[in-house]
């Protein structure tokens, strides 16, 4: 399971939150210069994508203590990109199925969850730090990621989903996959596709890269 598709489950299911490049031709089939995805009809652009990337990298490099631990950090993120625009998609989809529920986050909330997390991790920088080491998330971006975990942790309760029981779990997943299917999600072929059932995003299949090599092994 997606590193950020296994934050919210764990997210919905824990009582301690509560404690607690160049431009591409298209996207999909439609020609959208310079989109990383297309969510509802609203564009993600490469350039919007690079820029949480930069984001990202900038935290970590801030947060390391030489050149080596850093290029550890890199090496230990290297799917950034495609993992971002995960991110970036799924906090839409959990928007769409929480509204699409009647569901509604206000920012007390997103503080008061913050703050009783921060207390857990000894402090606001703490905390960021470890969410920028576990799920990637650049510090300027923790409340907007505690809103989507906030959101899907309300819709499962909103669905009766008790997200200790794989029945549960069915019941909020397809909320998701719903969701997915109304905002009618189109990657660029670069970064995959996006798995409308499961809500997530996947590698592109590529039996080119098969038969190349095949042909390649053949003629040696």
């Amino acid at each position: 399971m997606h590193r950020r598709r296994r934050r919210i489950a764990l997210a919905v299911s824990s009582a301690a939150l509560l404690a607690a490049t160049p431009l591409l031709t298209a996207c999909g089939n439609d020609a959208r210069p310079g989109a990383a995805a297309v969510v509802g009809g609203d564009r993600i652009t490469v350039a919007q994508l690079e820029g949480r990337v930069a984001e990202v990298r900038d935290a970590q490099r801030a947060a390391s203590a030489d050149e080596a631990q850093y290029a550890q950090a890199i090496a230990a993120t290297g799917g950034l990109s495609r993992d971002t625009l995960h991110t970036l998609v799924l906090d839409r989809v959990v928007h769409r199925a929480a509204a699409d529920a009647g569901v509604r986050v206000t920012r007390k909330q997103v503080q008061g969850v913050r703050s009783g997390l921060e207390q857990q991790a000894g402090g606001a920088k703490q905390l960021e730090a470890a969410w920028l080491q576990q799920y990637s998330v650049a510090p300027a971006r923790v409340d907007e990621a505690l809103r989507t975990e906030i959101e899907a942790q309300e819709l499962a309760k909103r669905l009766g989903a008790d997200m200790n029981t794989s029945a549960g779990q069915a019941t909020f997943w397809k909320a998701l996959s719903d969701a997915s299917k109304a905002l009618n999600i189109d990657l660029n072929p670069r970064y995959g596709t996006w798995d409308v059932d499961k809500s997530r995003r996947a590698d592109a299949k590529t039996p080119w890269i098969r038969e190349v090599t095949s042909a390649g092994d053949k003629q040696a």
